[in-house]
């Protein structure tokens, strides 16, 4: 059995704790105005998934002048990281093959997306070398 990082987070989920990352330190009521403009969600369940949040440990609360302000525990590129982690591990039983193998079969790349991979690809490999020459001494 794969081991879990952290609670599960859901889409809306991670959207959200992405919106209070760029926002931080914030109030319940300035998530949510913004929340409701853009998803039609009301107050109250903006609260209830901030509260989700803070029980799993992705967020954290201060008081500040009577008004609690939420703030990220981590960065929400390192909150990716685990759920990536946890997906490999968990589901792709620790392959990324499976991975590389959807990418070059069902999604279209564009240019730049393309470079990208290249550039990681040719980071691992400089880092798979210097790793090997250093077993080797």
């Amino acid at each position: 059995m794969a081991k879990k990082t952290q609670s599960s987070l859901g889409r809306v989920e991670l959207e959200l704790l992405q919106y209070i990352d760029k926002q931080q330190p914030i109030s319940v009521g300035d998530v949510a105005e913004h929340w409701c403009e853009r998803t039609g969600q009301a107050r109250t369940t903006v609260l209830t998934m901030m509260e989700r949040l803070l029980k799993k440990g992705f967020l954290s609360r201060k008081k500040v002048d009577g008004v609690y302000r939420y703030s990220t525990k981590k960065s929400v590129s390192a909150v990716i990281s685990d759920v990536i982690s946890d997906f490999v591990h968990g589901v792709l039983g620790g392959s990324i093959a499976p991975l590389a193998a959807y990418l070059s079969q069902e999604r279209k790349l564009d240019p730049a997306e393309l470079e990208e991979l290249k550039q990681m690809v040719d980071k691992l490999a400089k880092k798979s070398d210097s790793s090997s020459k250093g077993k080797q001494s």
